[in-house]
């Protein structure tokens, strides 16, 4: 047989044999199906679209296109996180986290945009503090509200009641059971507050990418030495 030949039988072979063998992904591994519910990018971009939501709904119906798009966008944060982290593969994963952060920065045009056209006020030295919102208390908060418990601990709909003939915004009447975020008025956001949100979700999107990078670097060098490993076998044989 010729060299091309027998390295494809040896690079077949290796892959058969080395299945088994291959690191598992951990960053994949958790307790419950929905895994992602862990990951603190994941909890502060699904309270960002709330933030969205509530602002969105008070914008002129002429300002339909930036209420669709805001809304679109920082959607997409979340939905790619959470299907990122159920793709069999790093590589994958890093994907759709790339599609989230370029989500994100898309959402913070959009606040920025909302700025200068007036939609959205200004005040210097305002925060999340101001509005009572801890980020890891309303994390464990949102959790709960997704994993399946007791009804005293559990997010649920109320008040979902026909309004003129409209049902109400679900994002509205749906409660997490976390005061600060259930009572939230689209008055109390300001840009600052926006922009605090958006900067430490994407904070936290890059840690998590470079782990990952990290994560995949170990794998493909594992691969590698198993590889020259097994040809190496092969020629003492």
């Amino acid at each position: 047989m010729t060299n091309k030949v027998v390295e494809k039988l040896i690079e077949k072979t290796y892959k058969e044999l080395s299945q088994a063998k291959k690191p598992q992904e951990r960053s994949r591994i958790s307790n419950t199906p929905n895994g992602h519910i862990f990951l603190v990018a994941w909890s502060n971009a699904s309270l960002l679209r709330i933030f969205v939501r509530r602002f969105t709904d008070l914008l002129p119906k002429s300002e339909y296109r930036l209420k669709s798009q805001f809304d679109d966008n920082t959607r997409s944060v979340v939905a790619n996180i959470e299907e990122g982290f159920a793709r069999p593969t790093t590589s994958e994963y890093l994907n759709f986290l790339g599609y989230s952060r370029a989500s994100l920065i898309e959402g913070k045009g959009d606040a920025q945009r909302s700025l200068q056209d007036g939609f959205l006020k200004p005040v210097p030295g305002s925060s999340l503090k101001d509005l009572e919102i801890d980020l890891s208390d309303w994390h464990e908060a949102l959790k709960r509200s997704v994993i399946s418990k007791p009804m005293e601990v559990k997010g649920n709909y109320r008040n979902l009641e026909e309004a003129k003939g409209k049902r109400q915004s679900p994002v509205k009447s749906y409660k997490f059971l976390y005061p600060p975020v259930d009572n939230l008025k689209a008055e109390d956001l300001t840009y600052e507050v926006f922009i605090e949100l958006i900067n430490k979700t994407d904070w936290h999107l890059r840690r998590l990418v470079e782990s990952l990078e990290e994560k995949l670097a170990r794998e493909q060098k594992f691969y590698q030495v198993e590889k020259a490993r097994f040809r190496s076998n092969l020629r003492l044989r």
